[in-house]
């Protein structure tokens, strides 16, 4: 081949592994979902690959953080990757007051469940008008 064309080559090479590399630069935001079930709420998060070990719940005030960290699956030279990987950090609102502490979670084919007894109102509040 000629010299131009194989510049031209090079050029869209290294063009093509830095488009390659923004899909990296962006944080990892797992899907999450929040259920009513009456007494309680259910918190359902997608964090397939992650063991119990590699994920950190806090409950503080009205949020749930979940917190974890995933890295390569297998060893050797990455050609492509479409799986995202890294740390991550959500910051979860209540949709509902809950009990603090009624947390219980569970890890089952990659989906986190972490279940909420809710916050009943008192007598008290309910004579009150309290919401």
């Amino acid at each position: 081949m000629n010299e131009p064309v194989l510049a031209r080559l090079n050029t869209l090479m290294a063009l093509r592994e830095e488009v390659e590399s923004i899909g990296s630069a962006f944080p990892w935001e797992p899907a999450a979902d929040w259920l009513d079930q009456d007494t309680h709420l259910l918190l359902v998060m997608d964090v397939p690959g992650l063991s119990t070990e590699q994920l950190e719940l806090s409950e503080e005030g009205g949020e749930l953080t979940v917190a974890g960290e995933r890295g390569p699956a297998h060893a050797g030279q990455q050609l492509s990757r479409e799986r995202p990987e890294g740390r991550f950090v959500r910051s979860l609102t209540f949709p509902d007051a809950v009990v603090p502490g009624s947390a219980q979670a569970s890890l089952n084919s990659g989906v986190l469940s972490v279940r909420f007894e809710k916050r009943r109102k008192t007598w008290l509040q309910l004579e009150r008008g309290e919401e």
